[in-house]
């Protein structure tokens, strides 16, 4: 497995990529209300891409091999949706909770980060899924470091999610990117420590924990693009696009309105 390292130049433009998508989500975070379709979310994201950012949306018409183009601008996954919803008619509703998937190409490279969203309030149930995923997700990038290997980061994120009572999907993992949308090296979200591929300083990927409130048993819509679980509960999913540093890590998806890390587990 070839996995690419990126030089200091690509390294700077992936670090402009990773902004301009992060702050995608922070300009539709206050668009996310009851009321609103997943289409409208779609359609404002998309201007403001290509209207005032001047990036282009990766995932409209991106079709990887066996899969028909995706049809939309963003991936918008409520409430069971566990990724790749595709944007249609439904509105919103109060307790609703989203996840809004944003990848930009800028300068050819991509920049790919997703968050989740409450509509209004949420169960206790569905807040303590979305702040166990993004402690999930934070626990798999404080593991990263020169050396250190992609088992140790799906551990952290598994180990994690079961001890509390949730589920890890296995079907989809984080990935590589850079000049290419889906790149080497895989980042699965389950594992044994001191296994896997050993990280080295430039690389770059995703990590993007998807945690179920019940089984990990899933299954695809006849859209050929939505994934659901098969018992209909609750998933959530947080993204961020991850450098490998001689000294550790370096978070590229960050803008002005990115929550801020957890409290690191004492």
């Amino acid at each position: 497995m070839a996995i690419p390292i990126k030089t200091a130049a690509e390294i700077e433009t992936m670090r402009v990529a990773g902004r301009l998508a992060s702050e995608v989500l922070d300009y539709i975070g206050d668009h996310v209300r009851a009321g609103i379709t997943t289409s409208e979310i779609d359609r404002l994201c998309h201007d403001y891409m290509t209207g005032v950012q001047g990036t282009i949306p990766a995932p409209l018409n991106y079709a990887p091999p066996g899969y028909r183009p995706y049809p939309k601008s963003v991936c918008t996954s409520v409430n069971h949706v566990v990724c790749h919803g595709v944007p249609g008619e439904k509105k919103l509703k109060p307790g609703d909770i989203v996840n809004v998937d944003v990848t930009v190409i800028h300068q050819g490279y991509h920049g790919d980060s997703s968050r989740m969203y409450y509509v209004g309030e949420p169960t206790i149930q569905a807040r303590r899924l979305c702040e166990l995923t993004y402690e999930c997700m934070w626990r798999g990038i404080r593991t990263v470091r020169e050396g250190a290997q992609l088992g140790d980061i799906g551990h952290a994120i598994q180990s994690h999610a079961e001890r509390n009572g949730f589920s890890v999907v296995r079907e989809f993992c984080g990935h590589g990117i850079g000049k290419r949308f889906h790149e080497d090296p895989q980042v699965v979200h389950y594992g044994k420590p001191r296994t896997g591929l050993r990280l080295e300083a430039g690389m770059i990927f995703t990590i993007e924990p998807m945690i179920n409130a019940g089984r990990a048993d899933i299954r695809a819509l006849a859209d050929g693009w939505t994934i659901v679980t098969k018992d209909h509960s609750l998933s959530a999913q947080w993204e961020h696009t991850i450098l490998v540093t001689p000294t550790g890590f370096e978070v590229l998806t960050v803008s002005a309105g990115t929550p801020p890390p957890p409290e690191p587990p004492r």
